[in-house]
């Protein structure tokens, strides 16, 4: 399981352990350039892997006007 916590909502969930970013992505019902997925302080590209217990940042982004 990972813990994703969505800005600017604020929302927190958890999500059974998706392997890459591109997985989790699309189990938010994300496109690619909707979000930034963010680890500690690295970035991640939607190739990367994604471990059992990592707490993930989810920064929303675009226009939403």
């Amino acid at each position: 399981m990972i813990t994703v916590h969505m800005i600017p909502t604020g929302q927190t969930r958890e999500i059974p352990k998706p392997n890459t970013v591109r997985q989790l992505m699309n189990r938010l019902k994300l496109r690619q350039m909707d979000a930034l997925i963010i680890r500690g302080d690295e970035m991640l590209t939607f190739d990367r892997s994604i471990n059992d217990g990592d707490h993930i940042t989810v920064r929303l982004v675009g226009s939403r006007g």
